[in-house]
């Protein structure tokens, strides 16, 4: 049986592969000496491996993180190399090890028993993390000395920033950290600085620099927001027009009734596609300029819009939910990574 061809989607996410370009090239020239690379993440920070990937690579990114071997694939299937793409979670078991071998991707290696486990599969070239004061994942500096660690085939050593957007001296405490920690480590290259390290300036840049959110039109700190654009635009399609009447409900658990005859516009869009019920206390689409005011409960699958002062809206056009993510964040409460990763699969990007 042949499947049929899928029906236009009614929900789409423009991705701006020119913007995305350029905040790369921004943050590369921000980087200095140094080379900026790319985290890609929980697929490109929701935005999509497939096209993020090389839309970077056009640009002249040649190194790529993920956190997890199950996004390896889609990764060097858009066109990384294998030894361009890092995975931060390492190797947990031996067939993590093994998978790293056999696709030449290569680990970041967090721990004694990570390095141990990369020696027993005939590990070479990895990567190492070293733990400055976040506390989540990496080589306590006590480790350092080890024998396993001296044994890795070590490229990049790196460290991880917990609050280089704040105002804080955490970060210099980090770099005098890693500075101690690093020389005590055959290494190829150093990194340290994330997104908003990057603006920490030239001490933080070592020989690459780790840019996540950024890339993707997110504004860690108030110095990279003039670098930035906007990469990411959602649209969903309104499915239906409805006349409410006044005193009429609508909505889930009835939160909101119309003082006022109203129209009103059912989308295809929902807290499924990760527009979660946040948005509906003072969120808004748009259509042609004109804002339409969420009304009533997000839905898992439907979002309603008082669409009174768009007449010509019609069912089967798109409207576009207002995706600055510095706004959003404010007007939801949800991180700006939030709002990015939290986009669902339904989306045709």
């Amino acid at each position: 049986m042949t499947t049929p061809e899928l029906p236009p989607p009614t929900l789409r996410l423009k991705v701006d592969r020119a913007a995305l370009a350029s905040n790369w090239r921004a943050l590369d020239r921000l980087s200095g000496g140094a080379a900026a690379g790319a985290a890609v993440k929980a697929d490109a920070y929701g935005l999509g491996v497939a096209s993020v990937v090389p839309t970077l690579l056009d640009a002249g990114a040649r190194q790529f993180f993920v956190a997890h071997w199950s996004e390896v694939a889609a990764v060097l299937a858009a066109g990384a190399a294998p030894n361009q793409l890092a995975v931060l979670h390492g190797v947990n078991t031996p067939a993590d090890a093994a998978y790293a071998r056999e696709t030449g991707v290569r680990p970041v290696i967090n721990s004694l028993r990570q390095a141990q486990l990369w020696h027993e599969a005939g590990g070479d070239h990895c990567h190492l993390m070293i733990d400055t004061g976040m506390n989540r994942l990496g080589l306590p500096p006590g480790d350092i000395g080890d024998p396993a660690i001296a044994a890795l085939d070590i490229d990049i050593v790196m460290s991880h920033l917990a609050s280089a957007e704040d105002e804080t001296d955490q970060s210099a405490q980090q770099l005098a950290l890693f500075e101690s920690a690093r020389s005590g480590v055959a290494a190829r290259r150093a990194s340290l600085a994330n997104s908003a390290g990057i603006a920490l300036g030239s001490a933080y840049h070592f020989d690459l620099t780790r840019p996540g959110l950024a890339l993707y039109g997110g504004v860690p700190c108030d110095a990279l927001a003039s670098e930035l654009t906007q990469v990411a635009f959602p649209q969903a399609m309104v499915m239906q027009i409805r006349s409410v009447p006044t005193d009429g409900l609508v909505g889930y658990n009835a939160t909101f009734r119309a003082p006022h005859p109203m129209r009103t516009a059912t989308l295809s869009l929902g807290y499924a596609d990760g527009i979660l019920r946040c948005w509906g206390e003072g969120g808004a689409l748009s259509h042609e300029g004109r804002t339409l005011k969420i009304i009533g409960r997000v839905s898992m699958d439907m979002i309603v819009v008082d669409s009174t002062d768009a007449p010509d809206l019609a069912e089967g056009d798109f409207c576009d939910l207002p995706y600055n993510l510095v706004a959003a964040a404010q007007s939801t409460g949800l991180s700006q990574y939030e709002l990015l990763t939290l986009l669902g699969n339904r989306f045709a990007r």
